[in-house]
């Protein structure tokens, strides 16, 4: 028989062990809590986790870490694992490149498509690379979807979707941004016959379900939980649409068809049950409501609105009001009614993120601004010059660094409270 000092030692042992546990997983959440790997970053929601950051600067603005050329495009910087990821073109190539998230250092770049020129839009690629663990995913503006070893930029698969989906190449190029789900990675393709929307398997690539007939839009895709069902939402050139993550079986459907399949800002989750869609060319925004009906599920309209029209920015929600840009107006509206709180002009079609109570925006014509996210009035903390020419690409926030970019340079600056 065991002595009860033997089955003390046991205990201690396995208290010890959970602690250690618990402090490593603990270590794991605040790392990938300061990470940006996607897409308007950690949650797709234009929000950052990050505390203590800065709250005003000098004269001479936020302290400069680095700068570096880069080349005209419109694609979103991830970062992971010290590492930040982009795409540009230069001459005739489209590049996917890594650099050392505190440098500026280029570590490796890949060639990835030809360059993509659009005389009303601007050249070169539009989505985000899509950071998961030792893998990196990117869409090319003409459609290749690659995924690279994240250490050395090796291709790994890839898929062009004019050939494997029978995709129609959207007017301004594809711009959605994959989303990693589990073993899958979800993406809108544009296909046709039941390959508008496709689900691959994240390591190999092969093809695990394909759905739907929508036309392409230039959304990227959310994943909510509402009413015990995990679904991915496509915002399509059609209109909201959620499926199954796992197999594809559709669950609702809300038509927004706005002119030339121009649905281009990211739906924002409204909890606990709702979401909220806007689009540019005069169309405004909504709100749907996912509810039971009989076994399934639908959407019913809760608002609509003129207020507040993303031509591509996405708005940000915070403490029950969004802030985005109608068109070259920048807005806050009331989530639950859609009714304007205050309006401010002078930015152009920028963009924007939520972190630490406040508000960054970048410009369209590379002002950068610090304004408190309240819906009394707007209230600037401060501004700068940062850039000049256009600047499309929203911010990224990471470790206390803002990565901004226009369509020739990618700076890092210092944005924890000592910057």
């Amino acid at each position: 028989m065991k002595s009860k000092t033997s089955y003390s030692g046991v205990v201690i042992v396995l208290a010890l062990f959970c602690v250690w546990n618990i402090a490593v997983y603990a270590e794991e959440s605040e790392a990938n809590s300061l990470e940006w790997h996607q897409w308007r970053g950690p949650n797709r929601d234009g929000i950052s986790l990050e505390t203590g950051l800065l709250k005003r600067w000098s004269d001479d603005g936020p302290t400069e870490l680095w700068r570096i050329s880069l080349g005209e495009g419109f694609s979103g910087v991830s970062i992971s694992n010290g590492r930040a990821y982009t795409m540009f073109v230069k001459g005739e190539d489209e590049i996917v490149v890594c650099l050392d998230a505190a440098s500026g250092k280029e570590i490796w770049r890949y060639l990835d498509d030809y360059r993509f020129e659009n005389r009303q839009g601007g050249d070169g690629p539009r989505a985000t690379p899509t950071v998961d663990g030792n893998r990196v995913y990117v869409l090319s503006a003409y459609g290749r979807l690659v995924a690279l070893d994240a250490l050395n930029g090796k291709e790994l698969w890839s898929h062009d979707f004019t050939k494997a989906f029978s995709s129609n190449m959207p007017r301004h190029g594809f711009s959605t941004s994959p989303i990693i789900e589990g073993d899958l990675l979800l993406i809108e393709t544009g296909g046709e016959s039941g390959k508008a929307l496709v689900a691959c398997d994240k390591r190999s690539g092969k093809i695990v379900w394909s759905s739907e007939d929508d036309a392409s839009g230039y959304s990227s895709p959310i994943t909510v939980t509402v009413l015990g069902k995990r679904q991915t939402v496509f915002f399509t050139g059609r209109g909201l649409v959620s499926v199954s993550p796992k197999d594809g079986e559709i669950y609702w459907r809300y038509d927004w068809p706005t002119r030339f399949n121009v649905n281009a800002a990211t739906p924002i989750f409204i909890s606990p049950d709702k979401i909220f869609i806007s689009s540019g060319y005069d169309m405004g925004a909504a709100v749907v409501q996912i509810q039971e009906t009989g076994d399934g599920l639908s959407a019913a309209e809760v608002w609509t609105s003129r207020e507040m029209k993303n031509h591509f920015s996405s708005s940000v929600l915070h403490d029950g009001y969004l802030y985005g840009f109608d068109n070259a107006f920048l807005k806050c509206i009331d989530a639950e009614t859609g009714e304007e709180q205050w309006v401010k002009r002078g930015f152009g079609k920028g963009s924007l993120l939520f972190a630490d109570g406040n508000l960054i925006i970048l410009g369209e014509e590379g002002s950068l601004v610090l304004a408190k996210a309240t819906p009394t009035q707007y209230e600037e903390a401060a501004q700068t010059q940062i850039f000049h020419g256009r600047c499309w690409t929203m911010p990224t926030l990471s470790d206390g660094k803002l990565y901004l970019r226009n369509t020739e340079e990618l700076i890092c600056l210092d944005w924890s409270e000592r910057g």
